[in-house]
């Protein structure tokens, strides 16, 4: 009875341990700015045990979403869903594949396993350009179109906050944030310009 009661204290004291991080991202116009990659690294928060079976699409010869954030060790599955195939590729330190010429569902998803980032193209058609951030930190996610994310139920720790967005012309550093103060909420600018995404070329009636 007595051991129960220590864990259901112990249990409850982690519940009001736990705090929320709420972040803007703007761009050099102070405009809100999606597709940033923020990531809360400490060595005693990897990422989690079970990874992630994520999914990013080919539609209308375009790749969806534009920026994904995936758990190292995840399987990533790549369906075509346009009439036309692809040829899907990527070249990047973190992770070298191709998906030869294809349509509907490769076999097999491919796996993720080391950390960062990846860039996708297609052989076919060269607009076709997509990201998966593979992040070895169970804390990461992607602001939305108001340039926002909220991390909830994080540790009372010390973190450090890292950023990555696509357009990025270099590094932005990474920052220091204690999150044993509690509840916070952060405003973040980057001297980023914001660039259309790809767009499909384009093409007759009914043939994407």
């Amino acid at each position: 009875m007595q051991k129960c009661l220590v864990l259901a204290l112990l249990a409850f004291s982690a519940r009001l341990a736990a705090v929320t991080l709420d972040i803007t991202v703007t761009d050099a116009e102070q405009k809100p700015l999606p597709y940033t990659v923020i990531e809360l690294v400490n060595s005693q928060y990897p990422a989690a045990a079970a990874p992630d079976n994520a999914q990013v699409i080919q539609q209308g010869l375009n790749f969806q979403p534009f920026v994904s954030v995936v758990a190292q060790g995840s399987l990533v599955e790549f369906p075509n869903l346009d009439k036309t195939r692809h040829h899907v590729y990527s070249f990047s330190k973190a992770k070298t594949f191709e998906l030869r010429l294809y349509a509907g569902k490769p076999e097999a998803p491919v796996l993720f396993d080391q950390p960062g980032v990846v860039t996708l193209g297609c052989n076919i058609h060269d607009n076709m350009l997509a990201y998966i951030y593979v992040s070895a930190s169970r804390y990461t996610a992607v602001t939305d179109a108001n340039g926002q994310v909220h991390f909830a139920d994080l540790p009372a720790a010390e973190f450090q906050l890292s950023l990555w967005h696509p357009w990025q012309q270099q590094t932005p550093d990474s920052q220091a944030i204690n999150l044993s103060l509690g509840n916070q909420q952060k405003q973040i600018n980057l001297n980023i310009m914001q660039q259309a995404l790809p767009k499909a070329p384009k093409r007759g009636f009914g043939d994407y």
